[in-house]
């Protein structure tokens, strides 16, 4: 009987040990896979992640845009796969270029003592100061939604030719 109370001890013990290093924050998962916190805007409380898939879902309580060296736009809900160094499948956040905005499809850091994160706007590779994104910013309210731009900056580049020259004109701008 004497072995009782030191195994409920030590389950004690191991539970609060399993407490302490389970993630508790969205920006606890980001920073266990190598990505600054500052990805995402400030204050998310309510998000999900799937264990098996690493499959990520946030919400936010409205869109809005957060500046960096460009402005980024989070939609009411941003959705990715996490992994080590990088966001696959993102889906929920623009980058705006000059007065055009480009869905961000993937973030990744491939060396964090480069100092530098990309952003994959589908036909570019954008490449940012890590240190950008060492903390959450502020985030304001969208003025407007910016996929509605997407597709007008889209359809912009049709008449300049085939799919090629589109993508040369988008890298020139970039």
């Amino acid at each position: 009987m004497a072995y009782f109370p030191t195994l409920s001890l030590i389950f004690l013990l191991i539970f609060l040990s399993f407490q302490s290093t389970t993630p508790s924050s969205i920006y606890d998962h980001l920073q266990l896979n190598g990505l600054p916190i500052g990805l995402l805007p400030k204050g998310i409380t309510d998000f999900s992640i799937d264990p098996q898939s690493h499959r990520f879902r946030v919400n936010l309580t409205q869109p809005c845009n957060a500046k960096f060296e460009t402005q980024l736009h989070y939609d009411f809900n941003v959705s990715g796969v996490l992994s080590y160094g990088k966001i696959d499948e993102l889906s929920g956040v623009s980058q705006q270029e000059l007065f055009l905005w480009f869905p961000v499809k993937g973030i990744r850091v491939d060396d964090p003592s480069s100092g530098l994160i990309h952003f994959d706007v589908g036909v570019v590779d954008k490449q940012f100061s890590l240190s950008l994104f060492e903390s959450p910013r502020d985030c304001t309210a969208a003025d407007r939604d910016p996929s509605e731009q997407s597709e007008i900056a889209q359809n912009q580049f049709e008449p300049f030719g085939d799919e090629n020259d589109q993508q040369d004109m988008l890298k020139a701008i970039f």
